[in-house]
């Protein structure tokens, strides 16, 4: 998939999610998604490569990191919470949008309980 497929595909994953918000702040070429405040994906392009920005528990970031060369760290955030997703032929869709829910779960596990949209232990996972 190229870059622009995979950012078509995120940015459609997140329509489905409960209090996703799109937020263009810093200028238009950077798309932020949150949840309530919270940021939780950022999208822009790297030199001409557009990619997703994504937040992940730390050691599954480096796993994705070994698995996935089109996984690296997250650009202009902490690398270690953090993963950039570009095109290429070693992401596909499912494995998108399986991480567009994971960073969107664990943004909302971090919000106070009162302020969460969803129980982040059990949406989007099968039973």
């Amino acid at each position: 998939m190229d870059g622009q497929e995979l950012q078509k595909i995120a940015g459609d994953c997140t329509m489905e999610l409960p209090g996703a918000d799109l937020e263009r702040r810093f200028d238009p070429d950077w798309e932020l998604y949150k949840v309530r405040g919270k940021v939780f994906m950022l999208m822009t392009d790297m030199p001409g490569r557009p990619v997703v920005i994504l937040k992940a528990d730390p050691d599954n970031a480096a796993a994705l990191r070994e698995q996935y060369a089109d996984i690296t760290p997250g650009y202009h955030m902490n690398k270690r919470h953090w993963i950039t997703v570009q095109g290429g032929g070693t992401v596909d869709e499912k494995l998108v949008k399986e991480l567009v829910l994971d960073s969107y779960r664990l943004v909302v596990d971090g919000l106070p309980k009162s302020e969460q949209p969803v129980d982040p232990r059990t949406y989007g996972r099968r039973a």
